[in-house]
């Protein structure tokens, strides 16, 4: 099965993708009004406009470094998790999701990465909890965020994850507790960027990788814009026989044609002869 993933409200019609997300809130702060024939797409902890509005949003380490742009490791600004009335804001947004499709994706779920996050309510938090280690503290705060979305989805619930399947690589870095989350999720997605795909052995690495460390179902997003049609199926097959799913992000004209392409070669060869 082949998606699309998308801020064009126009491309989750396209007859070529079995399944469209698109973003209702992306990582910049963007916001977009639901659809109801697609998976509508949440980033939850991932929120430039936020954090640049309210630098008292986001989570900081113990060397007092904010999780933004401004840190060489970070493409975008986060927000700590256990800000209560962001993550009420959160729900509302999944809430108004829900209304119009009952399948939703839960995106940038997790801590920035190890070390986040050392704010006083987060310290306090953690003194107050029956936890001893603060990795384990983390933990429980993202899955009890996940598991409050996903009672509020009917439908499936999917969950992307940071695309590294080394073992307690995710727990340590993002508080995700896979075998925790895998009740509350249907199905994680594992996007997997390149800009040129011109070679796949690391992509079948990572994959394969996912697959052994997971047991609820994943599928991959490969990144699509301006990528060479061949590499992009190449990329494609590498990712299908692994995967449930192949998702294409951000390009819908360059999957389209790279999936026309597949179905015409899947045609080659194939005799109707007398």
């Amino acid at each position: 099965m082949f998606g699309v993933v998308t801020r064009n409200a126009s491309e989750v019609e396209l007859t070529e993708f079995d399944r469209g997300f698109y973003e209702v809130k992306d990582v910049t702060g963007r916001a977009a009004a639901p659809l109801p024939n697609a998976i509508n797409m949440v980033s939850c902890f991932g929120d430039n406009a936020a954090a640049n509005g309210n630098p008292d949003l986001v989570p900081v380490n113990e060397a007092g470094d904010l999780a933004t742009r401004d840190q060489p490791y970070f493409d975008w600004a986060y927000i700590c998790p256990t800000n209560e009335q962001y993550r009420a804001g959160l729900l509302e947004i999944i809430d108004d999701c829900v209304e119009q499709n009952e399948d939703v994706r839960l995106d940038d779920v997790g801590f920035p990465r190890e070390g986040y996050c050392r704010c006083e309510r987060c310290n306090r938090l953690f003194d107050e909890s029956e936890y001893d280690d603060r990795n384990e503290w983390r933990a429980s705060v993202i899955t009890e965020f996940v598991a409050e979305a996903a009672a509020r989805i009917p439908g499936k619930v999917y969950l992307t994850l940071y695309p590294d399947p080394y073992p307690g690589h995710l727990y340590r870095r993002a508080g995700l507790d896979l075998d925790a989350l895998a009740e509350h999720v249907d199905e994680f997605v594992i996007p997997l960027y390149d800009m040129a795909y011109t070679t796949t052995y690391w992509l079948e690495i990572i994959v394969t990788g996912f697959l052994d460390l997971l047991t609820t179902p994943f599928s991959v997003e490969l990144y699509a814009v301006d990528v060479d049609i061949d590499n992009l199926i190449h990329a494609t097959d590498v990712a299908d026989a692994y995967a449930n799913n192949v998702y294409f992000g951000y390009d819908a004209s360059n999957a389209v044609a790279a999936l026309r392409r597949m179905k015409a070669e899947d045609r080659d060869g194939v005799s109707h002869g007398q």
